[in-house]
């Protein structure tokens, strides 16, 4: 374990140095991360300007599922995006073979080799929506605890499900479209689960499991925690990884070398 966390520590310290060589596009990246963050508040407002609100969701409290949504959205540019979306150019070009051969745990590598500085303004202002909502909710700091437990959970499912897409990219080389249905999926989590039709809501729980990313973890903030759903976000997120695990290993049984 120290000797992943000793390569994590060069993995990111460098990735780190090589981007901000680049400050501009931090600015940059602010200022879309902000736009992205007025677009949804205003589509929010739409909803509850009238006086109308999602069944038993206040609007501070759609405010936490959003600000969860966000923070989510961050995750995602910071770790995913940057690294998963690399193993398609990396079975195109070959380098993939450089990865099976060194001393460590290719998934690792492949799944931590870098890390985008450019998604911290989403988490930022994820953590400002929460600290906003919570203060006029009189939430403490016991239940912003609580909350983490199923949103660790819900960052290991979306992690499993689109590394599971990238791993495929052995046999389908160009998925990015893929992922990019999967992005538009996960657009849901902005909105509390009920703002949805009961067929919607079946199928953003138990077939593209958004509920568990943002709904779930929102619950549990606002002391509406139900163990059971908490439950089922641990076995789903472990399973999720276990499989995304078994599965990579049955792709690199695919895997041509590029040398061979």
């Amino acid at each position: 374990m120290s000797r992943y966390l000793q390569v994590l520590r060069l993995f990111w310290g460098t990735a780190i140095s090589a981007e901000l060589e680049y400050r501009a596009n931090f600015i940059l990246a602010s200022f879309s991360s902000l736009g992205n963050l007025v677009g949804s508040l205003f589509g929010l407002f739409l909803f509850y300007r009238t006086g109308y609100t999602f069944a038993g969701w206040s609007w501070e409290e759609a405010l936490v599922v959003l600000g969860i949504f966000t923070i989510l959205q961050g995750f995602s540019s910071m770790f995913l995006a940057p690294n998963l979306n690399r193993i398609v150019d990396s079975i195109q070009q070959g380098t993939l073979d450089f990865v099976l051969l060194k001393p460590i745990d290719s998934q690792f590598w492949l799944s931590t080799r870098t890390i985008s500085p450019w998604g911290f303004p989403d988490v930022a202002f994820g953590l400002m929506i929460l600290v906003y909502s919570g203060s006029k909710l009189g939430l403490d700091f016991f239940q912003y605890l609580l909350s983490l437990i199923p949103l660790t959970f819900g960052f290991l499912s979306l992690y499993s499900i689109w590394f599971i897409l990238g791993a495929t990219s052995i046999w389908f080389v160009k998925i990015y479209n893929v992922t990019e249905v999967l992005r538009g999926l996960l657009e849901a989590g902005r909105f509390p689960m009920v703002a949805y039709p009961t067929a919607y809501r079946f199928f953003f729980t138990f077939i593209v499991p958004v509920a568990f990313l943002t709904t779930v973890p929102a619950e549990a903030l606002l002391g509406r925690e139900n163990w059971l759903w908490i439950m089922g976000s641990g076995f789903l997120s472990i399973g999720l990884f276990q499989i995304s695990r078994q599965f990579w290993k049955f792709a690199l049984r695919f895997y041509t070398s590029a040398s061979s």
